[in-house]
């Protein structure tokens, strides 16, 4: 073998070597840069994976990025899918989803999420460790799916989402059918860590849940007959708000130590008992109305326009809920259930699971004006 052949040989050897060697430190950093934005690193919220992948009309780097945490249990995966897909369907801005859920729901919900509808979504699923309510819930059967632990991670939105100056929060029961940007840019006032809707904002709000007294003020969710409740010196008419979806300053929730204060009243009614016994609503609500009396803002009422779900008749008209921004199916009526009202507004949204493990049940097909 003559000595330029033998070069040659070298010559295309070291590039080979040259190529794998790039090849292998491309992949340590494309590891590198996923792991430095999915590890928070904190107990009991672990990342579970990242899709950085960006929608094409959102890969404008200039925009800023609308964290959106939403719970997604088991049994009702189907609605944070809908939610999500009416979200990303009716904004342009750069939207990134904050996905908590357990443990055994990740796989599921990732194989739903990689459908061709919503597989250029960015998400990120978080695993919700139930340890960190040891101590701060007790076991009610009265409550049903309130007691959920899913249900108690708004309260945690700092470590959700650590990096970011303001998160919106929304239930897995509602649909979006306006600009998820406008929600996002809701004016906060100073020293206000979040804004909801109030439950005051209009007569349409105003529901008597039967046996449970009422839904809009503070004496349906804490029992002013408990001494700590009356050191408060809250009044019992105040108007209650719902924590089912609201905008958050996260920097002022730091600040302020807001998770502390919601776990502080936790722990206080598993030792006293403090909500009211004919509980309107869910138990994630009493602490947040303590924490936030008369320290909080408003949301537009356009944008929580809720209890679809409180019976299964229709209380609003088609044209109220196409011009509502954002539809929520708070109470017993969900509308992946038998018996749920405006469902065909639901399911434009809902995408067929994959995996056949949730479908929605049906006693027959309803037929809406709304067009």
């Amino acid at each position: 073998m003559s000595f330029r052949k033998v070069n040659i040989i070298i010559l295309v050897l070291a590039v080979a070597v040259f190529l794998l060697v790039l090849h292998h430190n491309f992949l340590g950093l494309s590891s590198l840069l996923r792991n430095e934005v999915a590890d928070s690193g904190i107990v009991g919220l672990q990342p579970v994976d990242f899709v950085p992948n960006a929608p094409q009309h959102a890969v404008d780097g200039r925009q800023e990025e609308i964290p959106v945490v939403i719970a997604a249990s088991e049994d009702r995966l189907g609605g944070a899918i809908a939610a999500i897909n009416s979200i990303q369907h009716n904004t342009r801005s750069n939207v990134i989803f904050y996905i908590v859920t357990l443990n055994g729901t990740a796989d599921h919900l990732r194989s739903w999420l990689s459908s061709s509808t919503l597989k250029s979504i960015r998400y990120k699923i978080v695993n919700f460790d139930t340890k960190l309510l040891e101590g701060k819930v007790k076991e009610d059967p009265d409550q049903g799916e309130s007691m959920k632990p899913l249900t108690f991670a708004r309260f945690y939105l700092p470590i959700l989402v650590p990096s970011a100056k303001r998160a919106i929060y929304m239930d897995d029961d509602v649909i979006v059918q306006g600009d998820i940007l406008a929600l996002y840019n809701t004016p906060l006032k100073p020293g206000h860590a979040a804004a909801f809707s109030e439950d005051c904002d209009s007569s349409s709000t105003k529901v008597v849940i039967r046996g449970a007294g009422n839904q809009y003020n503070y004496i349906g969710y804490l029992d002013y007959k408990k001494e700590r409740i009356r050191k408060l010196s809250m009044k019992a008419s105040t108007c209650s708000f719902n924590p089912g979806v609201f905008v958050a300053n996260l920097t002022e929730w730091k600040r302020q130590n807001i998770t502390n204060q919601l776990e502080k009243w936790m722990k206080l009614n598993v030792e006293e008992g403090l909500y009211s016994r004919t509980l309107a609503g869910s138990i994630t609500t009493p602490p947040l109305l303590i924490v936030f009396y008369q320290q909080h803002s408003t949301i537009d009422p356009m944008w929580n326009v809720r209890h679809l779900g409180s019976s299964a008749g229709k209380r609003y008209s088609p044209q109220f809920v196409k011009a509502a921004k954002l539809l929520h199916w708070n109470g017993h009526f969900k509308p992946w259930g038998r018996t749920a009202s405006y469902t065909d507004v639901w399911e434009k949204w809902y995408i067929p699971d994959p995996t056949g493990k949730f479908s929605l049940i049906r006693r027959h097909v309803e037929i809406s004006n709304i067009k």
